[in-house]
């Protein structure tokens, strides 16, 4: 407010002249107001929350103490975005922290189509790449720097030509955007981008299908990359049936493959796996300066707890009891969207209820999150107890939801690195 008092009526006029679509500079002063009057006036309250929450716990999975063991704080303290419901005509997009600056504003800005707010449950299941990246990589000094040149030299090393060093290299937020959400979600963020992707094409083109092209001048690699990217980052994961789920994935994205074409040059199926493979494992385990000699899938990454999370939250999702009055802790906003995909993939799923179901989740979730509160925390993770000791049950406890009145088990964090 301060600011746009400075600009006065005539600033304020000068600025939507000079940006008639709406996609620059007046697109983001109008962006970051309707990101405080959609949440002042409540529109779409519950959906809002719930958006909210997601974004909070991706910054919150890569940005915290808790998940930093062995990690110095970041250089910049970066804030959640906050969240919008924007011109559908956009689709998904996110104005950054830098971007905000200008405005005086801290956080970002993530928006997503309205319809959103009802429907589409694998547009959340992609929030991971809209949300991550820019941000969070810029939070680190030297971090972007150091994984671009690790994933260059990792191709070039091995030899892949058809200029995908370059290729690969030059996207680097949207590529790492793509892994790190993968890494706080899961194969639910891997299985979600393609199926999204695809409703987005079928939407925009009538076609149903990953796109085969990758344009020069498009900061995104193309889908049908993004899809082998997806399955070998799933691939690099701590969980059990990281394999199967990968297979799953790299299958789901061959079935789309026609002609691949990336910056004019044509490559094989072949050669799009094995550059995909490099680059994911370049991402994830490059132990990087920036992060004292850590990677980022040290920092996050899916296990086996996070899977058994996600088995008893599918069943709560379906249950005809529906949702409870108390949402007990142990779990996070990835377990919860990431259990609605996965439940969602099933014959015959009921998915405006799982939807619905997944909302009032991530709304209580929202309602106790510090973050939200009269106390500002900018990282609940940080909320957390460092102890001497801690006492491992010798049985798993039977259910993350707990009914009401029943005492919460004694449960590690499934993101604290042990």
């Amino acid at each position: 407010m301060a600011t746009l008092d400075e600009l006065g009526e005539n600033g304020f006029i000068r600025i939507l002249l000079s940006d008639p679509q709406r996609e620059r500079l007046a697109g983001l002063m109008l962006d970051i107001a309707h990101a405080i009057l959609q949440n002042g006036e409540g529109f779409e309250a519950k959906a809002s929350d719930a958006f909210q929450e997601v974004v909070s716990d991706l910054y919150d999975g890569f940005l915290s103490a808790e998940d930093r063991l062995g990690v110095q704080p970041p250089e910049r303290t970066v804030i959640p975005s906050l969240v919008k419901w924007g011109n559908p005509a956009f689709g998904p997009y996110t104005f950054t922290s830098e971007a905000t600056a200008n405005f005086g504003v801290q956080p970002g800005i993530v928006s997503l189509p309205p319809a959103n707010a009802r429907r589409a449950l694998m547009a959340w299941a992609a929030l991971g790449h809209e949300t991550a990246g820019h941000d969070i990589l810029g939070a680190d000094d030297g971090l972007r720097g150091e994984l671009e040149r690790a994933v260059f030299k990792a191709l070039d090393d091995a030899g892949i030509g058809n200029g995908l060093p370059e290729y690969w290299s030059a996207r680097i937020d949207e590529t790492t955007s793509d892994v790190m959400g993968i890494l706080n979600m899961g194969p639910a963020a891997g299985i979600g981008l393609i199926g999204y992707f695809r409703g987005l094409n079928a939407a925009f083109t009538g076609e149903l299908r990953l796109h085969n092209l990758g344009p020069a001048n498009d900061p995104h690699p193309a889908d049908i990359v993004r899809g082998f990217l997806a399955a070998a980052t799933v691939r690099l994961l701590r969980f059990t049936e990281r394999n199967s789920w990968a297979d799953l994935i790299a299958q789901e994205t061959t079935n789309d493959v026609t002609a691949i074409r990336l910056s004019g040059v044509t490559i094989t199926e072949q050669l799009a796996r094995r550059s995909a493979d490099l680059v994911a494992t370049a991402i994830v385990t490059t132990k990087v300066n920036s992060l004292e000699n850590h990677a980022l899938g040290e920092i996050q990454n899916w296990r086996d707890v996070d899977e058994e999370i996600i088995q008893e939250l599918s069943t709560i999702l379906v249950s005809p009891l529906g949702v409870p009055e108390r949402v007990a802790s142990g779990f996070y906003a990835a377990h919860v969207v990431a259990a609605a995909v996965v439940r969602a993939l099933r014959q015959n799923a009921d998915l405006p209820t799982l939807f619905s179901r997944m909302l009032d989740i991530l709304k209580k979730m929202h309602d106790s999150n510090p973050s939200w509160g009269p106390l500002f925390v900018v990282r609940p993770g940080n909320l957390a107890a460092h102890r001497v000791y801690e006492k491992f049950e010798t049985e798993r406890a039977k259910s993350t939801i707990a009914p009401e009145g029943t005492p919460e088990p004694a449960r590690p964090s499934p993101r604290r690195r042990r």
